[in-house]
């Protein structure tokens, strides 16, 4: 069970960003980016994207340092990786819900980040 992060080598929003992943479960990946003052919203399905200037910590933290190409075997060997062509329908489910319950005059919807499920109702 260990959380792995890589190199922050992405651009994005005029920063670099590396991969933060558990090879165990969400639910320790989750924890350990609560832990430490990762927001919810740098959640990605699989993975929580984190700033370059985070990275030094989150090694200090306990997050492993290992290549990109290993933090994706890993992350496939542990049957959570969400694939390329699966991706798309469940960012748009994630991002409906923000990852909680909202509630609104038409519908309740809820979104399970941790199965990838939604549910609509009302």
């Amino acid at each position: 069970m260990t959380v792995l992060i890589d190199t922050p080598l992405w651009p994005a929003h005029g920063r670099l960003w590396a991969h933060l992943v558990s090879d165990h479960s969400l639910s320790e990946l989750h924890d350990f980016a609560s832990a430490n003052g990762i927001p919810r919203r740098g959640f990605d399905l699989d993975h929580y994207d984190v700033p370059a200037d985070m990275h030094d910590r989150l090694i200090a933290a306990g997050a492993e340092y290992v290549s990109g190409g290993e933090l994706v075997r890993r992350l496939i060997g542990s049957g959570l990786r969400v694939r390329a062509r699966d991706r798309a329908a469940s960012v748009k489910a994630v991002y409906i819900g923000a990852m909680r319950e909202e509630k609104t005059a038409t519908s309740f919807v809820r979104v399970s980040v941790e199965q990838t499920t939604v549910t609509v109702t009302g």
